[in-house]
């Protein structure tokens, strides 16, 4: 039989449930791993506008350089302006002038009898506080004789 002694001294038993204070702190941890995963959503939602929007802007640049040379003419100091849906471009060309190499590449384009052009593009999209431009730069070559006439 147990003694009143016996009583006072064991711990008071709990019945197996969780207190107030716990359940509290577990539904904090909830919230912010919650929060944690809605931010992850929410900047990979935002990476994938963007990769859209590179890969579109990208497609219409190779759409407009493949028709210059064949479409539009090659010739100095043509500017060109268009849209595409929700993309503007614009297209500048002008005689190549070289860069800063060993071998002058103008100079040797011009011994073979091969004239050379710099076509600039500038593809841009959205409304100007946010608007993002892309420059797309190449080189064609054509006929020295022809560096101002059409194809």
């Amino acid at each position: 039989m147990k003694t009143r002694a016996d009583h006072l001294t064991s711990a008071p038993r709990r019945d197996g449930g969780f207190t107030l204070l716990e359940l509290l702190l577990a539904f904090m941890v909830f919230a912010l791993s919650f929060a944690v995963v809605l931010e992850i959503l929410s900047g990979s939602m935002r990476n994938t506008v963007r990769a859209r929007h590179f890969t579109e802007a990208a497609l219409l640049a190779q759409s407009v350089m493949d028709q210059v040379g064949v479409v539009i003419p090659l010739e100095s100091g043509l500017q060109l302006s268009g849209e595409d849906e929700e993309y503007r471009w614009t297209l500048e060309m002008y005689v190549y002038e070289g860069g800063e190499q060993n071998t002058d590449p103008v100079l040797l384009a011009e011994l073979i009898g091969i004239g050379l052009m710099q076509v600039d593009l500038y593809v841009s999209w959205g409304e100007p506080p946010v608007e993002q431009v892309r420059r797309f730069t190449t080189v064609k070559a054509l006929l020295a004789g022809r560096m101002n006439e059409a194809p």
